[in-house]
């Protein structure tokens, strides 16, 4: 029961119902109770705030139960660890972070302003089952692999942001003593022109810190897209990477190697579905470089190497 519990609580796989299910109800949970936090705020619905408040204890209340299921599978999670241990882990991994602060501020939500901030961390949880799907795990390893050109890029941007706040503090304290008080104040408009946000809040009178502001300007422009290029390179270099590994192998007549790829159609199915549908014999599943007995209810993950053995040329993706 406790490893069933285990595969409900985790993102669901596409052939497990109850934890996609799971997902969902996840999903609707955290979307109403971030509803709820924002309709709070009207003042117009101040007659709905009991409700608002009940609907916000039960939604956090499963968030309770959730949290305290993980904690009981943890050993599950990290099977390398002691039971102790594995608590420990999941505590203070970025999971279990979220879970806890999405519980605590309904506790304190009279108490102290940073409490109720803490409400915005239930947002997180959509970070949390979207990082498991294809599409979020593309830009987070798009980021992964570029970070180093991504914090160079970043880099030369907070330099412009130093240098400009200096510059523009000497050329304007004397002018607008009230407005650039400080090096800080002329960071907050370096900041908005850098960035192309330009609030004009803080903009520069004298002739020398209108001369800095319009070259400020035109490297804003340039700096802010030189971390946007590196991530759309990057997309292209994964979509590229994504192209050439859904390969077709047909090469596979009697004896042959099967290496389950990311994108492989095998993947999440049962060693019966791929021997009915690829017409094939699996005789040995090579998983974490272990060797299993192909059950007929052994599913098929990722990174699994399959030895198999067809008369007909098998076409799967790779």
């Amino acid at each position: 029961m406790k490893k069933r519990i285990f595969e409900i609580i985790q993102i669901g796989q596409e052939n497990d119902r109850v934890s996609r299910g799971f997902d969902y109800l996840l999903i609707a949970n955290i979307v109403l109770n971030i509803l709820v936090v924002i309709l709070d705020t009207f003042g117009e619905l101040s007659e709905y705030n009991t409700l608002f408040r009940w609907v916000e204890i039960v939604t956090t209340f499963f968030f309770l139960i959730e949290y305290i299921l993980r904690i009981w599978t943890a050993d599950l999670l990290y099977p390398k660890l002691s039971r102790g241990k594995a608590v420990l882990r999941f505590i203070r991994s970025f999971d279990g972070v979220v879970d806890l602060f999405t519980i605590i501020p309904v506790f304190f939500l009279s108490g102290a302003v940073a409490f109720r901030m803490l409400r915005v961390v239930r947002i997180l949880h959509l970070f949390r089952i979207n990082a498991r799907y294809d599409s979020f795990h593309a830009i987070l390893s798009i980021i992964y692999e570029k970070r180093k050109q991504l914090l160079s890029s970043l880099f030369i941007i907070f330099i412009l942001m130093l240098a400009s706040s200096i510059c523009m503090y000497s050329a304007e304290h004397a002018a607008q003593p009230e407005v650039f008080k400080n090096a800080f104040s002329g960071f907050w408009w370096s900041v908005t022109t850098i960035l192309t946000i330009g609030y004009g809040d803080i903009y520069p009178v004298t002739t020398a810190g209108t001369i800095i502001a319009i070259i400020m300007s035109f490297l804003g422009v340039g700096a802010v897209a030189i971390p946007t290029g590196i991530i759309s390179a990057g997309f292209v270099e994964q979509y590229d990477k994504e192209k050439n590994s859904v390969k077709r192998f047909n090469d596979i007549k009697e004896i042959g190697e099967i290496v389950v790829g990311k994108r492989s159609d095998m993947k999440g199915k049962t060693i019966s579905e791929i021997q009915s549908e690829y017409d094939m014999n699996v005789y040995l599943v090579i998983r974490d470089e272990l060797s299993a007995i192909p059950e007929s209810s052994l599913r098929i993950q990722q990174g699994d190497i399959l030895i198999v053995r067809s008369d007909k040329v098998v076409k799967s993706k790779t």
